[in-house]
């Protein structure tokens, strides 16, 4: 089944390059001043049972400042009165942890192969934080991810020593980086874009496999592993939200996960499963007959949803709102409920946010950014 599939996607795509990383930071950084410091920091592995732990997926700025991938890290900005450097602490070499766990690059090789100018290992955080935090202004930190850093950086803010009072040294203020970085990733280089292609690429020939196997009597979960099954044999790291596999009653959940049901062959089946390439989400959800035909019923709604998608896709266009394509779907929508008869409004009355019966069937929005995260960051509504 896969073997055939995997022969329609193209070639991989290239790896983000050295010189973009760099780019970055230079973009991120040439907005603040010299007496600021970056700390981004990553996730801690998380627990599923006993001595179990979740696959790790670091955190999204990491990975768009330097790629790098590795649980217990921490990426440093700081600025030496002559430059920017920024310094990357990572997991030590250890030869029997990667026995057990697998290889890990060090600090020897992180600074090889990875845009960063200096590397150390994680164990020695703390000593280099001191000094980068006294000769600092402002910490640009987002808070929540790691507990222990959070509190080395407010201890500094509110540290009232000696030192500070004889020298005027440490923060005294701190900022979430998280609004200026959201702005860089909201738009895509063409690197990226090659990236989040290939991972829709998989994404799509998997909704096709589960649509060949699709009939009477198989189950969500079955479904659900051979699209991320596929996922996996494309090439990809998985996927890249929980896939939601919901036949009958269970499609109009939205975020249904369980997957547990069989599926009968006069249902219609809701698949909602994108594939992460390299840090890329794709996102797709379609719908089909498990049987194969659609009863005239289930045409009718069928082609309503059909009719919004396409003329959402024609509104796409560079000069448009944002909310343009969402707002022709919604009319879309509401002029085909209104014609067969499930809402009994005029189209005005239909579309009131408010009072509208459309939420009713339709009650979120048509299209959300898409990058790093499945919910990618940027600000939807600048001027309001």
């Amino acid at each position: 089944m896969f073997s055939d599939a995997v022969k329609g996607l193209p070639t991989e795509p290239k790896s983000v390059p050295k010189s973009v990383y760099l780019e970055r930071q230079q973009r991120f950084l040439s907005q603040l001043t010299t007496s600021d410091l970056v700390i981004i920091t990553t996730p801690p592995e998380a627990v599923r049972s006993n001595d179990v732990t979740y696959p790790y997926r670091t955190s999204s700025d990491m990975l768009y400042f330097v790629g790098w991938t590795d649980p217990e890290s921490v990426l440093i900005f700081h600025h030496d009165d002559s430059k920017w450097i920024s310094h990357l602490f990572v997991q030590p070499k250890d030869t029997l942890k990667e026995i057990w766990e697998g290889r890990r690059p060090g600090a020897e090789g992180a600074k090889l192969g990875w845009s960063v100018d200096e590397a150390s290992s994680i164990h020695d955080l703390e000593e280099h934080l001191d000094t980068f935090l006294s000769d600092c202004s402002t910490v640009h930190i987002r808070t929540g991810i790691s507990t222990g850093i959070d509190s080395i950086v407010l201890s500094s803010i509110e540290r009232r020593d000696r030192s500070r009072q004889h020298f005027g040294t440490g923060p005294v203020s701190l900022e979430d980086p998280s609004r200026r970085i959201a702005e860089m990733r909201l738009r895509k280089s063409p690197e990226e874009i090659e990236l989040m292609r290939y991972a829709a690429d998989v994404s799509s020939v998997a909704h096709e496999l589960a649509m060949k196997a699709s009939k009477d009597g198989i189950s969500e979960y079955q479904l659900q592993a051979i699209i991320e099954g596929f996922f996996v044999y494309g090439g990809t790291s998985g996927w890249a939200y929980p896939s939601i596999v919901g036949c009958g009653e269970n499609a109009t959940i939205l975020h249904y996960t369980v997957n547990e049901s069989k599926c009968k062959g006069d249902e219609i089946i809701l698949i909602d499963a994108g594939a992460e390439y390299k840090g890329y989400a794709a996102d797709i959800t379609r719908s089909w007959p498990i049987g194969g035909t659609f009863s005239d019923a289930q045409k009718e709604i069928y082609q309503i949803v059909l009719d919004a998608q396409e003329q959402a896709i024609a509104a796409c266009r560079v000069g448009n709102p944002y909310n343009q394509p969402h707002e022709v779907a919604r009319t879309v929508l509401a002029e085909g409920l209104i014609r067969l008869g499930i809402i009994n409004q005029s189209l005005e009355e239909a579309l009131d946010s408010q009072t509208g019966q459309l939420k009713n069937w339709y009650m979120h929005n048509t299209g959300h950014w898409l990058g790093l995260d499945v919910h990618d960051v940027g600000v939807y509504k600048p001027d309001g």
